[in-house]
């Protein structure tokens, strides 16, 4: 059995039973990036680079979505129609708020 250390946020929701609605708990993108995140962190495993804290929702967000800018900014997707279909592309990737697929167990503190 593997064990992995992660920090979450004091106020975040608690992770959903798999299946259940997106609470946006950030545990599945705090374990390792979905493939898009794969491509911003430029790495497997580990926290996501794009995952970011929202205090007015009490939850965490994909700043993919939320502010793309901030995570394009200097790369060659930043810019006109590419841009477009790229965020798309990533919406549809990341599923956020689709259901928890985060299927793992979560011990608390």
């Amino acid at each position: 059995m593997h064990h992995q250390v992660i920090h979450i946020h004091p106020e975040a929701p608690p992770k959903p039973a798999v299946g259940a609605p997106c609470n946006g708990c950030g545990v599945c993108c705090l374990v390792e990036p979905c493939p898009v995140g794969m491509l911003i962190s430029r790495r497997r495993h580990g926290a996501c680079d794009a995952l970011v804290w929202s205090d007015d929702a009490s939850a965490y967000r994909c700043g993919l979505l939320v502010d793309p800018d901030r995570f394009l900014a200097g790369r060659w997707m930043s810019w006109g129609p590419l841009r477009r279909l790229w965020l798309r592309w990533a919406r549809r990737v990341i599923a956020a708020g689709q259901g928890c697929d985060a299927d793992f167990e979560q011990d608390e503190p």
